[in-house]
C-alpha cells in the first residue's frame, strides 16, 4: 500500500488512545510506516541495474526484512524505550501498527504483473511460513484509494474535533492553521460532547 495510507493508519491507531502524548503518537505513526524501510533497497537496485553485478536488494528483501514478527517485536521494544510515558501502551500500539501494515500489504499490494509479495512472517527464523491472500488487489486498485480517502476523512474529523492533527508532528504552527481552517469551514465542535 501507499506509505501515506500506512502513516494515516498509524495516526488513527495512535488517536484511539487520546491519553498518549505527542511523542508516543509519533512513535506509533512511524511504526506503521517503518516496515517499508526494507523497500529502500530500490535505490541500490536502480543504481546498479545496468552494471555487471546488479544488486537486487529491493526484489530480494522488500516485504521480508521489515514485514515479520521479529521486526514488529523490535519496533515495539524501541517504541517502549523511546516513549516518555505509557511505555507499555506505546509498545503494544507500535506492535499493532506493524501488524496493520502487514495486513494492509497482504490485502492490497499485488503488482501490476500479478505478482503477490509473499510475506515470510517468521523471518529470520524460518521462511517456511509465507503469508499471501489469493484475493489480494493491485496496489493502485480502487479499495486502496477508498481506504486512503476514508483515513484522510477520519484524520480530518479527529483534527476538527480534538484541535490538533497529524500535522502537529511536523509543525505545531502549521497544525494550528490546519485546524483553524477546518473549523472555519465546518464550524466549531460541540463543546458539550466529550472529544
Amino acid at each position: 500500500m501507499n506509505p501515506i495510507t500506512h502513516i494515516l493508519t498509524g495516526w488513527c491507531l495512535a488517536e484511539s488512545v487520546p491519553a498518549l502524548q505527542r511523542r508516543e503518537k509519533a512513535l506509533v505513526t512511524i511504526a506503521a510506516a517503518l516496515p517499508d524501510i526494507d523497500g529502500a533497497g530500490i535505490i541500490a537496485e536502480l543504481l546498479t541495474r545496468n552494471t555487471r553485478q546488479p544488486l537486487f536488494w529491493y526484489t530480494d528483501y522488500h516485504h521480508v526484512i521489515g514485514h515479520n514478527l521479529a521486526f514488529a517485536a523490535l519496533i515495539a521494544v524501541i517504541a517502549a524505550a523511546a516513549a516518555r510515558g505509557h511505555r507499555l501502551g506505546t509498545a503494544l500500539l507500535a506492535f499493532t501498527a506493524v501488524h496493520l501494515h502487514i495486513a494492509a500489504d497482504l490485502a492490497g499490494s499485488r503488482g501490476q504483473d500479478g505478482y503477490q509479495w509473499p510475506i515470510p512472517y517468521l523471518y529470520p527464523f524460518t521462511n517456511e511460513i509465507q503469508l499471501t491472500w489469493s484475493g489480494q488487489w493491485h496496489l493502485h486498485a480502487w479499495p486502496n484509494v477508498v481506504l486512503t480517502i476514508l483515513l484522510m476523512m477520519a484524520t480530518g474529523f479527529l483534527a476538527w474535533r480534538r484541535g490538533y492533527s497529524i500535522v502537529s508532528l511536523l509543525s505545531p504552527a502549521a497544525d494550528r492553521l490546519f485546524v483553524q481552517t477546518l473549523r472555519a469551514r465546518f464550524g466549531q465542535p460541540d463543546s458539550a460532547t466529550p472529544s
